[in-house]
């Protein structure tokens, strides 16, 4: 492999005219695909294969015409203080504001608070509620804009008004003032790491171009393949990451190069061949862990994946073909790594010399690795112990910051009738194979009255064939606490006992149900999804290493690394430790996505690290260096740029921290403490200590696996024999010309 990409390198280099056309024609190409492209408003949302969803499927089979997987809204009206909802004015605006709502196009049904009971006891609090044709955030915008011009226009006749329901979320946007100071961050370490604004400027313009192709491209699919806004979340954050990265190892690599003594053109071969080598099995692996989200059989999470791990391909094939050729645009611009090498070689010939940071650190790795390796487990070990406590859910609007209408709605809401009241559960009477349907839907209501935890049960509404039937449960609970949880389990148990006495099905649904199904889905694949990336990672770094060590460590590392960053979001988002440093406004249950959204990004990226600072040191060992000298190496190399690299991804990661989401903000932190760890503790530190303290064992191969694997050549050998034949052609030429 690294004879074919060092001649890629060097042929990209030549024809760079050629291959910048290529790319800027597939940017152009993918944008103005984007910019004529029908919009799309978010993926469709479905859980294949849980309880929620075959409720809904039965309810749109059964119920037709009644959405009922569509978007809700709720007008939340409060009077002012020594009035009541019931006073004539104040009825009369509510009265208005149905009517206006009622006009709606994708409106299906409105609420009159008066007619149906939604007043509080004490008369201070009512709502309306609007149902629509379809769900929440794939509804138009100017649907939600009706909703909030309805809510403004009441509000602005004195009553307190805010606006609650599922109609007004959108997909989530990070800040875009955090986005730009992660690029900024990323920009000075790239011109601290390479030495000038113009080497500094490669790497950020190939990632901006090769995210512009990957989500231009997505905008231009979305309709046709039901992508989606949120789908394009994913493959901007990672595309962004990786595509600097990826860009950064081979500009730096091609310095080194340079600073070899060789030509430009063959120092862009040589970076590629080598350098490039490590970036094809590191995207591999991210590419491995993002398409291995279709495990979870979640529509929406396959497709996220799936477009996220293009997005990583064609960052791959930026930095194996634009950078060589943008580097033979750049010329002198980039200048070789260490141009004070001479003067630092005369101090080292007079002993004045000080060794790089990252040589005199693998030092001293070396020296103490049973201490280091020690501290680093057993310090990751402590800030995981918070994982133990883990409680997964999907936020509502009870976690959003109190300065939104969705979540003041949602606490007018309890303070008028509960906190249940937010998430109602839908039971489902399937009652086609029963004797007596309207028998069967009293028998589980009356079983579902003497249940705890419960409030209001409402009487059942049968569909036109009599043979189904919908009713509401009230939780005394809310939406996100283990005791709601708790009831839809105490529900279904019933739905056993009642299925055995009356041939009815109880299926229990609604939103809070779908979110409960769809956190214990996400938990039952974590295991499978972790075995199967893991493992086919595993396979990958045997070839790439040659070794069964390194990549068992490499996985454990890894390991220890996801547990440890999931201890520290348990303990910010859930416990409220230093929630209020990066605007944590309500603590609660960790993002059901988190574990298994933590393991797939995490574990490609984590692997990107290992591969290129284990690499170097492999190629060190095969070049004849004993495996401590192999260390020092590795570190000399590649220790600064795996540690700019780090920094970048966590700005770029840390960036989304400043969104006003919680959903958002929970994946930028939990992304960045967890590069933090691989790259800083695990990487840095464990690392090396288990190859000082394993030696030659490290690099063991059974001699029967090393004859079965392909040679994939990582390390460049096959460049040293080019160097070699070249040799021997300049010996050849010697002989023929003294002849």
């Amino acid at each position: 492999m690294a004879t074919f990409l060092y001649k890629l390198g060097r042929l990209a280099f030549r024809r760079r005219h050629f291959v910048a056309l290529i790319w800027v024609a597939l940017l152009t190409l993918a944008g103005v695909g984007a910019a004529s492209a029908p919009s799309a408003g978010s993926t469709s949302f479905s859980i294949p294969g849980t309880e929620a969803q075959k409720a809904f499927d039965l309810l749109e089979q059964r119920f037709p015409g009644s959405s009922a997987d569509g978007g809700t809204g709720r007008i939340v009206f409060k009077a002012p203080e020594g009035e009541k909802m019931t006073d004539a004015a104040n009825k009369a605006t509510v009265a208005k504001t149905v009517k206006e709502l009622g006009d709606g196009s994708q409106v299906v049904s409105v609420s009159d608070p008066f007619t149906t009971n939604a007043v509080s006891k004490d008369g201070t609090v009512a709502y309306t509620s609007v149902t629509y044709d379809a769900p929440g955030m794939e509804l138009a915008e100017s649907t939600r804009e009706a909703l909030e011009k309805a809510g403004d226009e009441a509000r602005a006749t004195g009553l307190t008004v805010d606006i609650g329901g599922d109609a007004l979320q959108a997909a989530a946007e990070p800040g875009a003032a955090g986005e730009i100071i992660g690029i900024a961050i990323a920009a000075v370490v790239l011109v601290i790491t390479l030495g000038s604004l113009v080497a500094a400027g490669l790497p950020l313009l190939t990632a901006i171009i090769g995210v512009g192709i990957g989500v231009s491209t997505i905008t231009a699919l979305a309709n046709a393949l039901d992508l989606g806004d949120t789908t394009s979340t994913l493959a901007l954050m990672i595309g962004l990451a990786v595509g600097i990265d990826y860009a950064l190892f081979i500009v730096s690599r091609y310095r080194g190069e340079l600073a070899e003594g060789r030509d430009r053109e063959e120092a862009a071969g040589r970076a590629t061949g080598t350098a490039g080598s490590a970036v094809v099995f590191a995207g591999l692996t991210v590419v491995i862990a993002l398409a291995g989200l279709a495990v979870v059989n979640v529509p929406m999470l396959t497709k996220m994946g799936l477009a996220a791990a293009g997005t990583v391909v064609v960052a791959v094939l930026i930095a194996l073909t634009m950078v060589p050729a943008l580097l033979g645009y750049a010329g002198r611009k980039v200048r070789p790594a260490g141009e004070k090498r001479k003067a630092n070689k005369a101090k080292a010939a007079e002993g004045r010399a000080k060794p790089a940071l990252g040589v005199r650190w693998a030092s001293f790795v070396i020296r103490r690795p049973a201490a280091v390796l020690l501290l680093g487990v057993v310090g990751l070990g402590a800030i995981a112990v918070p994982a133990t406590q883990l409680e997964l859910g999907l936020p509502d609007d009870g976690s959003q910051p109190t300065s939104t209408t969705q979540r003041r709605a949602y606490d007018l809401l309890s303070e008028g009738f509960g906190p249940g009241f937010n998430g109602p559960l839908m039971i489902v009477v399937d009652a086609k194979d029963s004797a007596d349907p309207k028998a069967a839907a009293t028998t589980v209501a009356d079983g579902i009255k003497d249940l705890k935890d419960v409030v209001t049960v409402t009487p059942a509404t049968f569909n036109k064939a009599g043979d189904t039937a919908m009713i509401t449960v009230i939780p005394d609970s809310k939406p996100s606490s283990t005791q709601t949880e708790d009831l839809v389990h105490a529900i279904r148990d019933q739905g056993a006992e009642i299925k055995a006495d009356t041939d009815a099905s109880v299926l229990v649904t609604g939103t809070t149900a779908m979110n409960i199904d769809f956190s214990q889905k996400l938990n039952d694949a974590l295991i499978p999804y972790l075995g199967l990336v893991v493992g086919l990672a595993f396979l990958l770094l045997i070839v790439v290493f040659r070794s069964i060590l390194v990549p068992l460590k490499a996985a454990l590392g890894f390991l220890l690394s996801v547990l440890a960053a999931l201890g520290a979001v348990v303990a910010v988002f859930q416990w409220g430790w230093l929630s209020g440093l990066i605007g944590v406004e309500e603590t609660g249950p960790i993002m059901s996505m988190m574990p298994i959204f933590m393991v797939g990004v995490v574990f490609g990226l984590a692997m990107d690290y290992e591969v290129f600072l284990v690499t170097r040191m492999r190629e060190a060992y095969v070049h004849g260096e004993s495996p401590s000298q192999a260390i020092v190496t590795g570190f000399r190399h590649s220790s600064r740029v795996v540690v700019a690299a780090a920094i970048i991804m966590m700005a770029v990661f840390g960036g989304f921290i400043s969104s006003s989401e919680s959903m958002i903000k929970m994946i930028g932190f939990g992304l960045a403490i967890a590069v933090f760890f691989d790259a800083f503790v695990v990487r840095m530190a464990i690392v090396p200590a288990v190859l000082a303290l394993l030696g030659k064992k490290a690099w063991w191969l059974p001699k029967w696996l090393d004859r079965a694997l392909p040679n994939v050549d990582v390390e460049g050998e096959g460049l040293r024999a080019l160097d070699d034949d070249k040799d021997d052609k300049r010996d050849e030429d010697r002989e023929l010309v003294q002849v």
